[in-house]
């Protein structure tokens, strides 16, 4: 069962007379993991726009900087089941702080790197103290909230979980822009400072009291299968599927998540994750709506940028502030789900939120265009964000709901690993949609245009872009043809996002949970 220790003052500040905080506690407690959630989040993508600067500084090639990059990512990802896990047996309280403590810390080493190195084992240290972090952070709302409460945390929860990485983006574009690269790992710094100091005044500890052994060879199985599968999924675009570290990567990925099938349906008392509850509306279509979502979200976002970029020559900061409309949507439009779903239901709220961003798909693949600019874009953009808001949080809680109260740590991390495979899994996706689309129509509209720079562009449409100055007559038709081939593959793209989308509201309306479960 889950206990809370009376000992610690914000377990027993102004509680109410069923043994809850008040509200004014909840405010500080939601307001304490949100930080922590944001500097997790915000430290996801916010790097991507440092690149360039610390190729130049370390001497690195740039599957160096991939890795500095991905690993933190891949830490993440692998590590969040069996962390949330133990989240649940020794306190979350105690292992949020513990989190925090290894996060800041390896954010400050990172900010002060030397080489390439030291920066690689400290994101992957950041990777590992934000895998304790996020998982707790949710089961924090969903083990304290009281229910009439709950959805509407969870609301704020997942539009900081959705939007968090864009606005991260943004205040990164500008620290590089205006400042040095290294200041990038002063915010989560920053964050991680208020939500320590947060955490330690007015967030309780709870527990699950443990009747059986802990589930190592499972958190074992699942470590390795997600780390498996996110590997394959960061590393195929850029090594090519049938490599042969691609091919060993998802052998490995898939017998590890056979094993961790079979074994928890063997060990039927203490078993890391009971899979038998994926029988369940709640938790199986909770899971697929976010796997889903966030792909299609981080497949738009990443195509997004060679759109404002090289089609339309904006800069890092001003494409990352042209996400913001689809972000503050996004956040809006989540805490306004927990209101919309008591009064229409949550199958329908999901519903509706699965139908605008597939409307906000159509619209991007209907009417961008290379002259229509960022008006042609931002009606889909607002589509997007208001269905994505709509559609995440009662995803989210009916993940969260599906698992017993002393398991949260284990339901939160089950909702981040989805995310987080969903997200690689779109990114993969809409990616390599868009490089295909590129290719294939491109090469009619090389005529007369020199064989090595016609082949350089032929490998996209940044190659195009900085190779068409030196074609001299023939830059303008060079860089037009590269344009209006990167439009026709993001057209592509879109439409198979409708088409995710499409089946996505044909399964939620006929198998999604019909109330947060």
């Amino acid at each position: 069962m889950t206990t809370y220790h009376r000992s610690d003052p914000a377990a027993s500040a102004h509680p109410r007379d069923d043994g809850t905080p008040d509200a004014r506690r909840l405010r500080a407690i939601l307001t304490a993991v949100s930080l922590a959630l944001m500097a997790v989040i915000a430290s996801v993508s916010g790097l991507n726009v440092a690149q360039t600067h610390m190729a130049v500084e370390f001497g690195a090639s740039q599957g160096t900087i991939l890795w500095i990059i991905n690993s933190y990512t891949l830490a993440l990802a692998a590590l969040l089941l069996p962390l949330g896990a133990i989240g649940d047996r020794l306190g979350r309280k105690p292992v949020l702080v513990a989190g925090l403590g290894v996060f800041g810390s390896a954010n400050v080493v990172a900010g002060l790197a030397p080489t390439a190195e030291i920066m690689l084992a400290a994101r992957v240290a950041g990777g590992v103290g934000a895998a304790l972090i996020m998982p707790i952070t949710l089961a924090v709302i969903t083990s304290t909230f009281p229910e009439d409460r709950r959805g509407k945390a969870i609301g704020v929860w997942t539009g900081v979980a959705g939007g968090g990485g864009i606005l991260g983006m943004v205040l990164s574009a500008l620290l590089v822009d205006v400042a040095d690269w290294r200041l990038l790992f002063a915010l989560p710094v920053v964050l991680v400072i208020a939500a320590l100091a947060m955490t330690l005044r007015s967030v309780p500890d709870s527990r699950q009291e443990p009747s059986h052994r802990f589930d190592t060879l499972g958190a074992l199985l699942s470590t390795v299968a997600v780390a498996g599968l996110v590997f394959v999924l960061q590393e195929g675009p850029g090594r090519g599927w049938t490599a042969p570290a691609t091919v060993a990567g998802l052998a490995v990925g898939l017998s590890a998540s056979a094993g961790f099938v079979a074994w928890q349906l063997h060990r039927r008392d203490g078993a890391l994750l009971d899979v038998r509850l994926f029988r369940e509306r709640g938790l199986a279509g909770g899971s697929v709506t976010l796997l889903v979502v966030f792909g299609v979200q981080a497949g738009v976002a990443v195509v997004l940028f060679p759109f404002f970029q090289a089609v339309l020559g904006w800069s890092g900061l001003l494409s990352t502030v042209a996400l913001m409309p689809m972000a503050v949507m996004m956040m809006a439009a989540s805490g306004l789900a927990p209101v919309l779903a008591p009064r229409i239901g949550t199958r329908p709220t999901m519903a509706t939120g699965v139908a605008l961003a597939a409307l906000g798909l159509a619209l991007m693949a209907l009417f961008v265009s290379v002259d229509g600019g960022y008006p042609s874009l931002l009606p889909g953009l607002l589509a997007i964000g208001l269905g994505m808001g709509l559609s995440m949080t009662p995803s989210t809680e009916a993940i969260t709901a599906s698992l017993p109260r002393h398991e949260q740590g284990v339901a939160s991390a089950l909702n981040d690993v989805t995310r987080e495979l969903g997200t690689a899994l779109g990114v993969a996706l809409l990616g390599a949609l868009v490089s295909a689309g590129y290719r294939r129509t491109i090469d009619d509209r090389l005529g007369g245009v020199p064989p090595e720079a016609a082949a350089t562009a032929r490998d996209g449409i940044a190659n195009a872009v900085e190779v068409a100055p030196g074609t001299g007559t023939h830059a303008p038709n060079l860089l037009h043809a590269a344009r209006q081939a990167f439009v026709d593959g993001w057209q592509q793209s879109m439409w198979a996002g409708v088409a995710l989308m499409g089946a996505l509201f044909v399964y939620v309306v006929l198998r999604g949970p019909r109330s947060a479960e």
